[in-house]
């Protein structure tokens, strides 16, 4: 019966271990900048993120934050960041991942990010009914990081998109719930920056 019970759980823990690989697997830390940020490498999507929260600020301040930002690692400047992008289109709100607003999108970079590569459950599953991590007070349901070391569950981080339809308005999304929607610029928002690419060469096999 103990041996039963020993293999059952190093079966459970195998198991575990192998989902935590499996849901970072696309997320490469790829080391420190000058300043002990850590540059974290999506493979999924072929672009590299700055793990640095920049504090709140207008969609317009964040914008320039992004672009002016330069980050030494390896002997490289790497000046061409910019705020993660949202595909844009008409505000349609949901729960099943197929419209612009609302929860389970992996479209966004963001999304993409919270979902997929980070494996976070949203307030609200698929069928619109409320998950486990909607209980907590206050919510947050940004319970695995990953890698990352700076990113905050709230407030929501503003994405590099303008929202078409709405004069003045620009795409958002909180990691505290897994919500994205569109939002007044003028709010002031988180930001995050990422850049198209790697920042280690890595040889051809």
């Amino acid at each position: 019966m103990k041996q039963a019970t020993f293999i059952r759980s190093a079966v459970c823990s195998l198991s575990f271990l192998l989902c935590v690989h499996i849901v970072n697997a696309e997320l490469l830390d790829r080391g420190t900048d000058s300043h002990g940020n850590r540059l974290i490498y999506d493979r999924d999507l072929n672009i590299t993120w700055y793990d640095y929260s920049n504090a709140a600020n207008t969609w317009q301040n964040q914008m320039q934050w992004a672009s002016g930002l330069k980050v030494e690692f390896g002997g490289t400047v790497f000046d061409d960041w910019r705020l993660p992008s949202t595909t844009d289109g008409p505000y349609v709100f949901g729960y099943d991942g197929t419209t612009t607003a609302g929860f389970n999108i992996t479209g966004s970079e963001l999304g993409h990010l919270f979902y997929t590569e980070l494996g976070n459950q949203g307030a609200y599953d698929t069928s619109g009914n409320l998950t486990s991590c909607h209980a907590a007070t206050p919510v947050n349901c940004l319970t695995n990081t990953g890698p990352f070391l700076n990113l905050h569950h709230a407030p929501s981080y503003w994405s590099g998109t303008k929202h078409s339809e709405w004069a003045d308005a620009a795409w958002d999304f909180l990691f505290s719930n897994g919500r994205q929607s569109a939002i007044d610029s003028d709010y002031e928002k988180l930001a995050i920056a990422v850049r198209n690419g790697d920042v280690v060469v890595v040889p051809e096999p």
